[in-house]
């Protein structure tokens, strides 16, 4: 297997997502971190995103909604190098099949 060397910025593109059940869960986790994801480039599927966004006054780069490929795309996203930093895993399915193409160094 091949690994590629990816070096981190100071800002960060990280994916928020949380399924149906989750997402009040993820909103309160995202009011209480919103300094520090203010300071970052943030990624969400369909309506997570829009949730996020209009609850945080923050801009959210918005995906398709999971079940119509939004998961796919962060993870496409993830294995393309795009996003660096997936935040929330507990919440997600687990795209460690994507992490760990990436060797990733801060």
């Amino acid at each position: 297997m091949k690994y590629r060397e990816v070096l981190m910025t100071p800002q960060k593109r990280i994916a928020l997502i949380a399924h149906d059940n989750k997402k009040d869960e993820l909103l309160a986790w995202a009011r209480f971190n919103r300094g520090t994801l203010s300071q970052h480039k943030l990624y969400a599927t369909g309506t997570t995103g829009e949730i996020l966004e209009r609850e945080l006054h923050l801009p959210i780069v918005k995906l398709e909604s999971g079940p119509l490929g939004g998961d796919q795309q962060i993870g496409a996203k993830i294995a393309e190098g795009v996003i660096m930093h997936e935040e929330y895993r507990r919440l997600v399915p687990d795209y460690s099949a994507y992490r760990e193409r990436l060797k990733v160094k801060e």
